[in-house]
């Protein structure tokens, strides 16, 4: 199985040219400033949501400014974390809950450690909760980012349930479960969101996975989160996007 990873993320990144810069997520990139959280949602152990998260990194980072990247990590690895670029432990020495870990998630953090070593005004921080923490993971992760506030930009990638900012709970089924967006825009904090959807679960050949940024206005991206987001959850169906993601991006299998 893990060759099959090695193997999926060196092919994506063979036949992604346009990963290899994120000009077609100018609309991304443009709301990464200060005083902001931009949280990028992904279905887990997706090779292809990992290069796409690096690519806005290396984009943004062109511009000459700094940057903080939160990753869905117990924060009880952080120690962990700052020792890599320093050279004194790796992503392999991480623990990663199995639902999220896989090969080129890890290579990415020792990617993006190279990049802090060699000077880079980078800083990457782990937000996730242990069995230790009495808070929700997503309270937990709102608390952990909001010590980040501040005049640096933090790009966060969550698992894309973590990146709805207003959720109407059908209370009569379940009590509320805020995200962690939804929890620091009531707070007050600036947040921007972005899940990744995916249309198929396979194409025949990576080369024919293609990405494309949704506006939250379209209404694309009214379906889309109705049917592939609240359909999981106790909760009613949204009638606008708008101001519950800030867009979309939808993977899906091309001719």
């Amino acid at each position: 199985m893990i060759w099959n990873h090695i193997i999926s993320y060196y092919i994506i990144l063979l036949l992604f040219p346009a990963l290899s810069n994120a000009g077609n997520y100018t609309p991304i990139i443009d709301q990464i400033k200060p005083n902001t959280f931009t949280i990028i949602g992904e279905q887990h152990k997706h090779p292809e949501s990992i290069a796409l998260f690096q690519a806005l990194i290396t984009d943004y980072l062109k511009q000459g400014k700094c940057l903080t990247i939160a990753l869905e990590i117990k924060s009880n690895q952080q120690a962990i974390i700052d020792q890599i670029p320093q050279g004194r432990a790796t992503a392999a020495d991480l623990e990663i809950a199995p639902m999220i870990d896989h090969l080129p998630f890890r290579k990415m953090i020792n990617d993006l450690s190279k990049l802090q070593k060699n000077g880079s005004c980078l800083k990457l921080i782990a937000i996730d909760a242990g069995i230790d923490i009495d808070l929700s993971r997503d309270e937990w992760m709102a608390v952990k980012l909001a010590e980040q506030g501040g005049e640096r930009p933090i790009l966060v990638l969550l698992g894309s349930l973590h990146t709805l900012k207003k959720v109407h709970w059908d209370l009569s089924m379940t009590k509320d479960s805020p995200s962690v967006a939804e929890i620091m825009t009531s707070q007050g904090y600036h947040v921007k969101s972005y899940p990744q959807r995916w249309e198929n679960k396979n194409c025949d050949h990576p080369k024919h996975l293609q990405s494309r940024y949704i506006k939250a206005a379209d209404p694309e991206a009214l379906v889309l989160l109705n049917d592939s987001l609240i359909s999981l959850l106790n909760a009613f169906k949204y009638k606008t996007a708008v101001n519950v993601v800030d867009g979309i991006i939808l993977w899906e299998c091309t001719p």
